[in-house]
């Protein structure tokens, strides 16, 4: 019998619950922090002058940080588990807020932005709670952490409207400050919920006994095919999704959109993003994970083409549109993603195999979040952007298609070993 705290005790059925709600309320303070950026991107165009490249940058950075970092914080997380992790990413995460109140150059917003809190909101994200809520959720794997990750959308749709209103009404440095304090106070009661022990990710039964699965390694992992259709399938989402996301709101303000509407307007449609995330993940654990995600990239496609369809500030209507969709499959993916790696290589070193994989998403993050500002400064338009994210997603959908083959002979081999 196990007895790491992680795990889920035979004497509290509700102990799972408590452990994934818990985990969606960290994982929102880490990505409201993350998300808010997209809004005081224009308070650093008009005080610093910055190009949308410039500003971009550090969100760019970020997320190349995100995924070169995502091994490392995986092998924390087998290491040293949930508890310690949440309280390492909250001090980072506050250091970044509170530092980045204090900058007056670019590079210090690269850093305090780009490196200090992405590490932090890395330690409080997907790469620490996965391991540990599939292992407790075992035969609803694809519900449970669709509802752990609807705390991205869930933390996108909070942030852009609040940050806006800080910033009008206190100015964007003190802004920052309150959000520091408010990360800070919310993620130290959150830690307590978790035990000191490791992430708890073998798998196990609803009733707590260990699963007769195959413990995959890392080394095991990366010969296999499946790993490598992962790892594009990472990619190729997160380059379609953050040539959009990181400047909506600057598309909606150039069109001629007010600034508070157009954020509230995006922010209203990011809410849509919990039941989608929900929705999509839950589907995947009766439709497979495949088809799950087709219908997500199919809806987020429609949403890049109404916002392609926008030509000025009276179209209302597109521009809901344009946020419902694209709300409602921000993230939607991930479930079907992170659960169809958890089915193929669980075991307790499944963070580190997931944190190499993330490496992808990192990568496309920052490709499509610094593209996007560099084709506006050239071309003065986000279309050409917008129809690179159309095209990102239709090769997302191959690459997971691909994964509904057999495994590869040699993978196969390992599983029977």
């Amino acid at each position: 019998m196990s007895d790491s705290p992680d795990g889920p005790k035979p004497s509290s059925a509700r102990r799972p619950w408590l452990i994934l709600t818990g985990a969606f309320l960290a994982f929102t303070v880490g990505a409201s922090a993350m998300h808010s950026y997209t809004v005081f991107l224009l308070a650093f165009v008009e005080e610093f002058g910055w190009s949308r490249a410039e500003s971009s940058l550090a969100y760019s950075v970020g997320q190349l940080v995100g995924g070169f970092s995502s091994p490392l914080v995986g092998g924390m997380v087998d290491r040293f588990g949930a508890r310690r992790m949440i309280l390492l990413g909250g001090a980072l995460l506050t250091l970044g807020l509170v530092g980045s109140a204090q900058a007056d150059a670019l590079w210090q917003i690269v850093l305090l932005y780009g490196v200090v809190m992405t590490f932090g909101a890395n330690c409080v994200g997907l790469l620490v709670f996965v391991p540990l809520i599939s292992g407790l959720f075992p035969t609803r794997r694809g519900m449970a952490i669709a509802v752990l990750q609807s705390a991205n959308g869930f933390g996108r749709a909070v942030s852009a409207p609040v940050s806006q209103m800080l910033i009008s009404g206190v100015g964007w440095r003190a802004a920052y400050l309150l959000e520091g304090a408010a990360t800070l106070l919310l993620l130290l009661p959150l830690a307590a919920l978790f035990g000191r022990g490791g992430s708890g990710a073998a798998a196990t039964t609803a009733r707590g006994t260990p699963a007769p699965v195959r413990h995959w390694t890392l080394s095991e992992a990366i010969r296999t095919t499946q790993f490598w259709l992962l790892f594009l399938v990472y990619m190729f989402t997160s380059i379609g999704s953050f040539l959009v996301s990181l400047h909506q709101i600057a598309f909606a303000v150039d069109v001629g959109f007010d600034p508070l509407y157009a954020a509230s307007v995006l922010g209203m449609g990011s809410f849509l993003a919990m039941p989608g995330v929900i929705l999509t993940g839950t589907l995947s654990d009766y439709i497979g994970r495949e088809a799950s995600a087709l219908l997500a990239y199919g809806i987020s496609i429609l949403g890049v083409g109404c916002a392609l369809a926008i030509t000025g500030p009276d179209q209302h209507l597109l521009l809901w549109l344009h946020a419902c969709f694209f709300g409602l499959t921000w993230g939607a993916r991930g479930p079907a993603i992170t659960a169809k790696t958890a089915d193929l290589f669980p075991g307790p070193r499944l963070g580190t195999i997931l944190g190499v994989i993330t490496i992808g998403s990192g990568l496309g993050a920052a490709l499509g979040a610094w593209a996007a500002g560099w084709i506006f400064d050239i071309s003065g338009s986000y279309r050409a952007a917008f129809l690179c994210s159309i095209a990102a997603y239709l090769c997302g959908s191959i690459a997971f298609w691909a994964l509904r083959r057999p495994p590869a002979p040699r993978a196969a081999v390992v599983e029977a070993d």
